[in-house]
């Protein structure tokens, strides 16, 4: 991927890390340009978020049931993906995130 298409892409890329709803706009703002580095950060940002509202309602089930009240720390799972993915789009870099950045891709 060349320089310009990073460059680009680096907004809108950034925007998907900010809120779920940041993913869906940023998603809609590159629905006509199609950039690619803007999609591959669109994705790694909704896996970010969805992984994060995952963790969250099984850290609630798991506290409910255990009263480990330590474990709603696993809350911000998603925001700590999020921000790994952000240093990423800001650096111009493609690097998948931790533990779910592959889910989802096509095997090559």
């Amino acid at each position: 991927m060349d320089q310009n298409t990073i460059d680009e892409g680096k907004t809108i890329a950034i925007i998907s890390y900010i809120t779920l709803i940041g993913t869906l706009v940023a998603y809609l703002m590159n629905n006509s340009k199609q950039n690619e580095f803007a999609k591959f950060h669109i994705g790694q940002a909704l896996r970010a978020w969805l992984t994060g509202i995952l963790v969250t309602i099984i850290a609630g089930m798991l506290v409910s049931i255990t009263g480990i009240e330590i474990l709603m720390y696993l809350q911000y799972t998603g925001l700590i993906l999020a921000i790994l993915g952000l240093i990423n789009a800001m650096n111009g870099r493609m690097e998948e995130i931790p533990l779910v950045g592959h889910i989802g891709k096509k095997a090559s």
